[in-house]
């Protein structure tokens, strides 16, 4: 059977929505990032392509860098800053949790 031949603007489209699909994973990714900011981003990403007619891999670059970048815009420091806080806490305690589980006869 013989492979079909992807027009441009299908492929242009399938490079689109995987784009967007991983912008949308790394945001969510991100310290202390909510589904509404998540949703505005991918909302800012589809405006401005529409309204300049503009890929977004080549508006934009890379999504993992831009979801970086786009959380820094779109999350205020002070939610960013306590996220990382409680990164760091459940971080430390897991280190002790798993070293008194090394610990022998515990």
């Amino acid at each position: 059977m013989a492979k079909k031949d992807m027009t441009t603007d299908a492929a242009r489209e399938k490079d689109r929505e995987k784009w967007m699909a991983c912008l949308q994973v790394r945001l969510a990714m991100q310290p202390d990032m909510d589904r509404t900011v998540v949703l505005q981003a991918v909302k800012d990403v589809t405006a401005h392509c529409t309204d300049r007619g503009e890929y977004s891999r080549t508006a934009f670059g890379d999504p993992d860098a831009y979801a970086v970048h786009a959380a820094t815009q779109l999350v205020p420091a002070d939610r960013a800053a306590r996220a990382r806080r409680h990164d760091a806490v459940v971080d430390a305690l897991d280190s002790v949790v798993k070293r008194a589980g090394d610990v022998t006869g515990l």
